[in-house]
């Protein structure tokens, strides 16, 4: 089968620009959706219960993290391997490879939220946290975890509908999932009409409903359209799958880990503190939208146009993204410099929690430029197939962030801990660029 060689979806032909935007514009949508799922959630609990419940969803958030970043391993890796098959002209290949991935990422799912279940305990006394935040962490990490299949699933399937150029069809199941789960959140958690007050477990257990019904719609459609052959998986990909997703995606679950033993530096500022890491996090990723929605477009351009020997509309392609995605992230920057508190006010009113998380959003700004070039050249170091170097040099920068935090600590106290992650990001921003403009990664087989 051949037919779709050059279908819509293909981004090996025709102007630049107007293909990046088309491809940038839902993917960025797409980020934001993923963002709001834990917003929402961080939002609803901070309002409605408080401080430590706050505190809670921000620390178990960490783990949901590890689980996201092991999801996006099959997403990297497929995206890789589908890509490239569409950019070759054989779509079947492709459909093929993405049923062997979404059965594996099913399997993984299951296996990951098990052991999440069975060291829960340990990990809350890792962190360190006050006994009342552990108590509802717990609570609401158990109910998440429950639908981790079905979110390592969805992620299987999103790739297949982005390697093949199309980033709508997610978006509008991702966007149906966020308006949804803004309706469901505050009734679960306070119990309004019908519904059972179940506070935290309330926010989690909205989240996983509406990210399960949205990987089952997203299924059948993509089975529907012939992207997914179901009833002939080629497993012999796997291995290739996770050989190109495995380094992004532990770095991912590496800078997770970071983050929860970062709650031991940070808790010893007290509770508000805890909280504050929490939300700068979350309203980081205001940034973070618009930075990975570019960079999943460019490792499909990447991806398709390696595939169809076209290596220099590659680089232009790259080129092209960083530029457009600068102009997002430089107003971020600017507003995490200058309305800092109004954007932690969002979650909370505590006056200790706003001040702490206002300093770490005026530090991190300075990180926003970096982070643009960082993530996106790793989307495109990806979309080639090159994903080890970079990420064993990214694993190193993302280390030292614990004994940097440690040491700065203590002379400069709660600035000195977010210093360290801003300096950080800005170095891996720095060894990103040296690999994609060294070329390093031409020659690389998937």
């Amino acid at each position: 089968m051949t037919t779709a060689a050059r279908t819509p979806g293909a981004l090996t032909v025709g102007p630049l620009r107007p293909v990046i935007l088309r491809l940038a514009a839902p993917a960025v949508a797409m980020m934001a959706c993923h963002f709001c799922f834990n917003l929402i959630d961080a939002i609803w609990v901070g309002r409605l219960i408080g401080p430590a419940a706050l505190a809670a969803v921000s620390t178990a958030g960490f783990y949901v993290w590890v689980l996201l970043s092991l999801g996006e391993m099959v997403e990297v890796g497929l995206i890789a391997v589908a890509a490239r098959r569409h950019g070759e002209g054989d779509p079947e290949r492709a459909a093929r490879a993405a049923a062997a991935a979404v059965g594996y990422a099913l399997i993984a799912g299951t296996v990951v939220s098990v052991l999440g279940l069975a060291i829960m305990d340990w990990l809350f006394r890792v962190m360190t946290v006050p006994p009342e935040v552990a108590r509802l962490g717990h609570v609401y990490l158990s109910t998440w975890l429950l639908g981790g299949p079905l979110v390592f699933g969805f992620f299987a399937v999103e790739a297949t509908f982005r390697a093949s150029g199309d980033t709508r069809t997610p978006f509008l199941i991702l966007a149906a999932s966020v308006l949804l789960s803004i309706g469901l959140d505050p009734l679960l958690i306070a119990g309004v009409g019908p519904f059972p007050r179940l506070g935290v477990e309330g926010a989690a257990l909205a989240s996983v409903m509406v990210r399960g019904g949205g990987f089952l719609i997203g299924l059948i459609i993509a089975v529907r359209r012939g992207l997914l052959r179901v009833r002939a998986p080629d497993w012999r990909v796997v291995p290739t799958i996770l050989r190109v997703g495995a380094p992004l995606s532990l770095a991912g679950v590496l800078l997770s880990v970071v983050y929860m033993l970062l709650t031991r530096f940070t808790s010893r500022f007290g509770t508000p503190a805890l909280a504050a890491l929490g939300v700068g996090h979350k309203v980081e990723g205001l940034g973070f939208i618009a930075i990975s929605g570019f960079a999943l477009s460019a490792s499909a351009l990447v991806g398709q146009n390696l595939g169809a020997g076209q290596e220099e509309r590659a680089r232009q392609a790259v080129r092209l993204t960083v530029s457009y995605c600068l102009a997002v992230t430089a107003l971020t920057a600017t507003a995490f410099l200058t309305i800092p508190r109004v954007l932690v006010g969002l979650f909370t009113s505590d006056a200790a929690v706003v001040a702490d998380g206002a300093l770490y959003l005026r530090v991190i700004a300075f990180a926003q430029i970096g982070q643009t070039f960082e993530i996106i050249l790793e989307g495109a170091l990806g979309g080639a197939g090159y994903t080890l170097w970079p990420q064993l040099t990214s694993t190193v920068l993302t280390l030292s962030r614990l004994p940097l935090a440690a040491w700065w600590a203590g002379p400069f106290g709660l600035l000195g801990i977010w210093l360290a992650l801003s300096v950080t990001a800005v170095a891996r921003g720095v060894a990103m660029t040296i690999f994609w403009v060294t070329g390093a990664w031409r020659g690389t087989q998937v």
